[in-house]
């Protein structure tokens, strides 16, 4: 009995892993597009048209494009392209295929295999095709004009709401694929891969699944990656950031002149230069290879010598060089919190292939540096804990 109990058990999924907040989004967005669309198409076609203004499959699109706006099955192509092939696909069975029965499987039959071969499977997409076939006289008098009322006005109306609803309420839609790139131009993967699991391991094992899944493999991808996360953080998330940074920093400000900085970089043996204001808040960092870059190196050899020549014609008041730190200072600079993990650190490093980070306290004020060295002795002292503990 408890296995026929285990067994029907497994009918029942298990709960939704989305906030209240959520719920509603999804539940607004599908009656504003269902509501929007009924009433464009009143506006075009005409309130006294025997078309029928809105088919049953909309509501099946309205699921996806608003509830799962994620999910493959609900980007643009696919309700688009995978709701005018299938209707094309119906019209065509009905009109050749005397039975409705065989017409109806057929029309099915295609539009999976058409949506497959063009990348837009679009579950709703079926029932488009099945309307074509069983919607009685009034769908088979319109024949290939189905395509354009009420199917291709219903779908574009649903995907212009969508694509606006979805984006103001902070959910990337289209939600494309996300280019990696890695930032060292260089064969190697970036370092967080070198690790845990590749790419190249999570496509092997999804052509091994050889299933379509309703989730995009860059999201599979960001969601194990976040688990990994998750676990590093569990292991290492005692240690912050103010942990293992350099409280001690060296600061300039954006008027500091070009000798100054060059002289305290040299002072102190140190290759960044946080640049602050008058509250102490960062904006910019000024770094060896700023100035190399202002130099206009071409070569390693006698730079020395062409930094100091640099620096002497850039001290004239007259020079079109620049003369401060805040001309050559690079301005976009990732900052992180004082009380962020260590963990997520390594991430951040990893992926943006920071080498100086300055940490900030919580009026976003200067605390602190991390480089990459105190990464690594940060790393070894909580691997150095979770030994301990283990033991």
């Amino acid at each position: 009995m408890s296995s026929i109990n285990r067994w029907l058990h497994g009918f029942v999924p298990r709960p939704t892993a989305v906030s209240q907040t959520e719920r509603l989004r999804a539940c607004c967005g599908a009656l504003l597009g269902i509501l929007s669309t009924g009433l464009i198409s009143r506006l075009v076609v005409g309130a006294d048209a025997s078309l029928p203004l809105l088919v049953a499959p909309m509501g099946a699109s309205a699921v996806l494009l608003f509830a799962l706006p994620s999910s493959p099955l609900a980007q643009p192509w696919s309700i688009i392209g995978g709701n005018l092939v299938s209707a094309a696909l119906g019209v065509t069975c009905a009109i050749w295929i005397s039975d409705p029965i065989w017409a109806a499987a057929l029309a099915i039959a295609a539009s999976i295999a058409a949506m497959l071969v063009l990348r837009c499977l679009h579950p709703p997409s079926g029932a488009v095709a099945l309307t074509a076939v069983l919607g009685g006289p009034v769908v088979h008098g319109l024949g290939f004009h189905f395509l354009w009322a009420p199917i291709g006005i219903n779908s574009l109306v649903l995907l212009g709401v969508a694509l606006l609803f979805n984006n103001l309420t902070r959910h990337r839609y289209p939600h494309a694929a996300i280019d990696h790139v890695n930032t060292h131009r260089t064969a190697d993967q970036q370092s967080r891969q070198r690790l845990g699991f590749t790419s190249e391991d999570l496509d092997y094992v999804l052509a091994n699944y050889n299933q379509v899944l309703d989730v995009s493999r860059d999201d599979l991808e960001s969601l194990l990656l976040q688990t990994e996360m998750h676990a590093w953080h569990r292991r290492f998330g005692e240690i912050t950031c103010a942990d293992i940074m350099s409280r001690d920093v060296v600061t300039v400000e954006f008027g500091t002149d070009l000798h100054q900085a060059w002289g305290l970089l040299h002072q102190h043996h140190v290759k960044a230069l946080p640049v602050i204001d008058a509250a102490r808040r960062v904006i910019g960092i000024v770094t060896l290879v700023n100035f190399i870059e202002h130099a206009e190196l071409h070569s390693f050899s006698g730079y020395d010598n062409k930094l100091r020549s640099f620096l002497q014609k850039v001290g004239r008041s007259h020079s079109d060089k620049p003369e401060v730190v805040g001309q050559i200072m690079t301005k976009a600079v990732r900052t992180v919190s004082d009380q962020l993990p260590i963990a997520e650190l390594v991430d951040f490093v990893s992926t943006n292939g920071h080498r100086h980070i300055p940490v900030v306290d919580n009026e976003r004020r200067l605390a602190g540096i991390i480089t990459n060295s105190d990464l690594i002795t940060g790393l070894y002292r909580a691997r150095l804990v979770e030994t301990g503990k283990s033991a």
